[in-house]
C-alpha cells in the first residue's frame, strides 16, 4: 500500500502548481474555483491550502481560511474546499487533511475551527458538531459545524 501524508501549502511549495491542476480538473465543480484562488494567491499571509499526496502525486485538497462562503458572520477560521479523489475515498483521507488543518489552527492559538457544508453525517464523523444551518454567499442553505481544537 502507497503512503499518504498531508503538506500545508503556500505559494512556491514543491506540490502548489500540482495541487492546482489537481483541483483545476477534478470532478468537483468547487476545484477551478480553488485553482483560480491559487494561482491568484488570494489568501491571507496565515491561510494555507492541505493537500493530501501519494507517492509525490496530488489525491485531495482542503484549505484553512479566515472566512468560507458563509454569510454569517463572528466565525473563524473555516476548513473549506474538502476534495479527495474518488479513487481513493473510503480511506480517511479527508480526516487526516482535516487533522492537518486543526493543528495548524491549534498552533495559530484558534480553539474552535469551522466548517460549512451539505453533506449529512461526514463531519460528525470527524468530531464536529452542527450549529444549525446558514445561507451561504451564493443564496443555498448549509450546514455550519464546528470543532475545537
Amino acid at each position: 500500500m502507497s503512503m499518504t501524508d498531508t503538506f500545508l501549502l503556500r505559494p512556491g511549495d514543491p506540490l502548489w502548481e500540482q495541487t492546482i491542476a489537481f483541483a483545476q480538473s477534478c470532478s468537483w465543480r468547487a476545484g477551478p474555483v480553488l485553482a483560480k484562488r491559487m494561482r491568484e494567491n488570494a489568501f491571507q499571509p496565515w491561510e494555507r491550502v492541505i493537500a493530501a499526496a501519494e507517492d509525490g502525486t496530488v489525491i485531495g485538497y482542503c484549505t484553512l481560511t479566515e472566512k468560507d462562503d458563509s454569510a454569517q458572520e463572528g466565525y473563524a477560521p473555516f476548513i473549506g474546499f474538502v476534495f479527495v479523489d474518488e479513487a481513493h475515498r473510503g480511506r480517511r483521507i479527508s480526516q487526516r487533511m482535516i487533522e492537518t488543518a486543526l493543528r495548524y489552527a491549534k498552533g495559530l492559538g484558534y480553539g474552535t475551527v469551522y466548517l460549512i457544508s451539505d453533506e449529512r453525517g461526514l463531519y460528525e464523523k470527524y468530531g464536529f458538531t452542527k450549529l444549525g444551518d446558514c445561507e451561504t454567499v451564493f443564496g443555498t442553505r448549509e450546514q455550519l459545524f464546528c470543532r475545537g481544537v
